[in-house]
């Protein structure tokens, strides 16, 4: 039991860490590539909505967190 709440506790850091370091390469990014290309692949669209889905759980940790304190 000790284990699987480490291991919850881990997924939760590195989540918000992603989402706290990496929240504006992903959307600078994401957006200079929609400027200049058409989405027309699943693969893209997926991967985009993946990366932004975790910058979002990440913000929302981080809300849950700041607003215990």
């Amino acid at each position: 039991m000790v284990g699987i709440k480490l291991v919850m506790e881990f997924l939760r850091y590195t989540i918000k860490w992603i989402a706290s370091n990496l929240a504006i390469p992903f959307w600078v990014v994401g957006h200079v590539h929609l400027t200049m290309n058409v989405y027309e692949d699943i693969y893209e669209i997926l991967a985009s909505f993946g990366m932004n889905l975790i910058v979002a759980i990440g913000f929302w940790f981080e809300w849950k967190d700041r607003k215990k304190s």
